[in-house]
């Protein structure tokens, strides 16, 4: 069968998307169509031209025997604007407030297409760092932390807070809650995460940075890097964070338990795109 470049460039289109973050060699799409290589070429050069002018990611290309070409998605500061107010607008709903200033938030993690945008946005703003694995902690993290791995094409590390024999040899580590002050626990396999790797932690909520700040100790204990941090929800109703450097969609604030009343604004996540 031959392919017209128009049936070409879909095809190379969807299959690009499909693979986020993928070096993907041109021999591939010339095996596939039977085509010159100049030819599969000049088929990428029209999809990073398009891509550039609708601002869907970057189309980047390889010279040489093992080149090939990457898409890499990003999301326009437009874009990022209308995903932080449509999570605004589904948190904003009065019954969300949870006992010790929480939101209910079990209903928006297992939204699969807000989900995917959410974990766009977070992607796109730690597109050009060098990682190896999300981080997050079991278990509301997990579809979060997931949607984000997704689209950086990375492996997903889950911390739980209890030993399981099914984990192997593990790192544990007690960390003070910042909120409740309790001391906890959080444990992590010794396969999951090589030593050296560079991390992005993602969670869905943030009071103080209790949690955050036992998992960046963790990551210490494999001499892993963390390169960022980055919640859905963050509390302003904290004296003291223990986490400075982190990225937030969201944050809550005014909070009134006894009036179920409170106020969700655009966390600092948006100052991150041009």
């Amino acid at each position: 069968m031959r392919y017209k470049r128009s049936e070409r460039i879909v095809f190379m289109t969807q299959y690009l998307m499909n693979h986020p973050n993928k070096l993907i060699p041109l021999t591939y799409f010339v095996k596939k169509f039977k085509q010159a290589k100049s030819s599969i070429s000049e088929d990428v050069q029209i999809i990073k031209n398009t891509f550039q002018n609708e601002k869907l990611g970057t189309i980047i290309t390889t010279a040489g025997a093992s080149g090939g070409v990457t898409y890499k998605p990003m999301m326009s500061k437009s874009e990022a604007t209308e995903v932080v107010d449509e999570v605004i607008e589904q948190l904003q709903e009065k019954d969300r407030l949870l006992p010790g200033g929480y939101l209910f938030l079990s209903d928006l993690v297992g939204n699969p297409s807000l989900l995917n945008k959410v974990g766009k946005l977070i992607a796109s703003i730690y597109m050009n760092e060098e990682l190896d694995a999300v981080v997050t902690i079991a278990t509301k993290g997990i579809s979060l932390a997931n949607a984000v791995a997704n689209v950086l094409n990375l492996p997903v590390v889950v911390i739980r807070k209890d030993n399981k024999v099914t984990e192997g040899s593990t790192v544990s580590i007690n960390y003070v809650s910042g909120s409740s002050r309790k001391i906890e626990t959080m444990v992590l396999s010794k396969r999951t995460l090589a030593e050296n790797s560079n991390v992005l932690v993602v969670d869905d909520f943030m009071r103080a940075g209790g949690s955050i700040n036992g998992v960046m100790n963790l990551m210490n204990e494999f001499k892993a890097h963390v390169k960022g941090v980055s919640v859905l929800v963050e509390s302003k109703e904290v004296k003291q964070r223990l986490i400075e450097d982190y990225t937030s969609l969201v944050r809550l604030s005014d909070v009134d338990e006894y009036n179920q009343e409170f106020k969700v604004e655009p966390g600092n996540s948006l100052s991150k795109f041009s």
